[in-house]
């Protein structure tokens, strides 16, 4: 198995979430004792939030380009950045290392396709739902994306750094989003992609009436898909 590198702590608990998917699908599809292998850069996340609202993009990349080094050194034969937001500076991480960074929109844009699906709609921070970096990805991947009304944007935004990043989930929150996927659907969105790891805490498939798509299960399972080139035991041991 090849060893995952991940640069994570924005927020720490959206990073567990990764941790504990990378093992259930590795002792999924080893079984037995199998975990993940993987190493963990995790990073201040209250710097970097400030950097963020300065719009001071190039030192946050710098911060995650010497992440993606650290790790890299480590022994990583891959770099997953554990955010989407962050996916902005994903150029400057690429560029720092010489392993592949394995970017979650790609993943995420993978799955919707095979879904059928072709116009989604797009939940994220304030920057994924309304800058390009994110949005234009999917975009070339021939998705049509929309996003909420900017009353919706800012809620979901608020909710998720005051909120989800420090581990809070209300119910009356999951109602507000559930209010503002339904906004979506009426604009014709056929599936919802969940485009910020902590959503994930707060909105599952229950929650919409069409299809979700939770970005860090998709962007765990990818790496998943890639650091197990071939496995290791005959497939009967695997259940196959």
């Amino acid at each position: 198995m090849k060893i995952i590198g991940l640069i994570g702590g924005m927020s720490w608990e959206s990073t567990a979430e990764y941790y504990r998917l990378l093992n259930e699908f590795t002792r999924h599809r080893l079984g037995g004792l199998h975990s993940a292998r993987c190493v963990l850069y995790s990073v201040d996340f209250a710097e970097i939030e400030q950097l963020q609202v300065q719009g001071r993009w190039e030192e946050a990349g710098e911060i995650l380009a010497a992440a993606a080094r650290s790790l890299e050194k480590a022994g990583a034969d891959m770099v997953l950045i554990c955010t989407n937001t962050m996916h902005k500076v994903a150029g400057q991480v690429e560029a720092a290392v010489g392993v592949p960074l394995l970017h979650l929109a790609d993943a995420t844009a993978d799955a919707v396709r095979a879904a059928g699906i072709r116009k989604v709609g797009l939940l994220g921070t304030a920057f994924t739902m309304e800058q390009d970096f994110y949005r234009a990805r999917l975009e070339g991947s021939g998705l049509n994306v929309c996003i909420p009304n900017s009353e919706g944007r800012a809620l979901v935004h608020q909710v998720i750094y005051e909120e989800l990043c420090l581990g809070i989930v209300k119910d009356e929150s999951r109602k507000e989003y559930q209010r503002v996927i339904g906004g979506l659907v009426e604009a014709g969105a056929e599936g919802i992609i969940l485009g910020c790891t902590e959503i994930e805490l707060l909105i599952g498939p229950q929650d919409s009436p069409v299809p979700v798509f939770p970005t860090t299960r998709l962007h765990a399972e990818a790496a998943i898909n890639t650091a197990l080139v071939e496995p290791p035991y005959p497939a009967e041991r695997l259940g196959h």
